[in-house]
């Protein structure tokens, strides 16, 4: 998404662009960089089904953002904090975003807590008074928030997102050519199959509603989109041997959707 410069005419349109290697010569687009003040991305698509982009991709948004002075915003409410198996996904291709937007991990689970960083340059633009939440800085909260940070670095989490994942990708990899699955995707503990059937729209239901039925009642919770992906985001603290037991449960539930 691009933000433009212009305040008379405040507009938010979006982007199209492929993430791939040729990413770099429409970035920007529809709007030429001379007017984009921002350009916000996820570094890894969640909600489109897990669109993981080239290695480097990052750093080269990073640095044509750079070149026209625009302004870099990760969004990383999904990716962030150890699920990608590194603190930040953006740490996989080694930069640091102007703005960055945390929540979902950040709290463990226990309340509804976000963020939002900046560099120093970006974030002491505000005075005091010029900006307000209701509730913003609760103690609570950011106690919560604290404990969160410390368990995520104290038990490794990255770490086992990292292993946890290769473990995943691995079994599911398997399983292409003899199931549904057509292809796997994903980093770390986020991660998706693709099903053999056309795309659909977000919220599509197809083969792959299906299988997640069938995967529900043998065990196993995962929520499809666009008709043919299925996201799988386990808990940062899965285990080798419940990674094992989800596979089973997968592999079975495929073979029952060919029944």
């Amino acid at each position: 998404m691009c933000v433009r410069r212009d305040d008379e005419d405040f507009v938010l349109p979006k982007c199209i662009f492929r993430l791939s290697s040729d990413i770099y010569l429409s970035i920007f687009h529809p709007l030429p960089p001379q007017k984009s003040a921002a350009f916000m991305v996820e570094p890894i698509q969640g909600e489109a089904g897990v669109v993981v982009p080239d290695s480097g991709y990052m750093r080269k948004v990073q640095e044509l953002c750079t070149k026209y002075n625009v302004l870099l915003i990760a969004d990383e409410v999904q990716t962030g904090l150890c699920r990608t198996g590194k603190r930040l996904a953006v740490d996989h291709d080694g930069i640091l975003p102007d703005i960055l937007v945390l929540g979902k991990a950040l709290s463990g689970g226990v309340l509804p807590v976000s963020a939002v960083l900046a560099k120093d340059e970006v974030i002491l633009t505000l005075n005091p008074g010029e900006h307000g939440s209701t509730y913003g800085g609760n103690p609570l909260a950011c106690k919560v928030a604290i404990a969160a940070l410390e368990v995520l670095r104290e038990e490794q989490l990255a770490e086992n997102s990292r292993l946890r994942g290769e473990q995943l990708r691995d079994g599911l990899s398997s399983l292409i050519g003899e199931s549904a699955i057509e292809s796997v995707r994903g980093q770390g503990l986020l991660n998706a199959i693709v099903i053999n059937q056309p795309k659909g729209a977000y919220g599509d239901t197809g083969k792959a509603w299906d299988l997640c039925i069938n995967m529900q009642q043998n065990g196993l919770l995962a929520k499809p989109t666009h008709g043919n992906i299925i996201r799988f985001a386990p808990p940062l603290t899965i285990s080798e041997q419940e990674i094992d037991q989800c596979l089973d449960i997968i592999q079975k539930s495929l073979h029952q959707l060919d029944e």
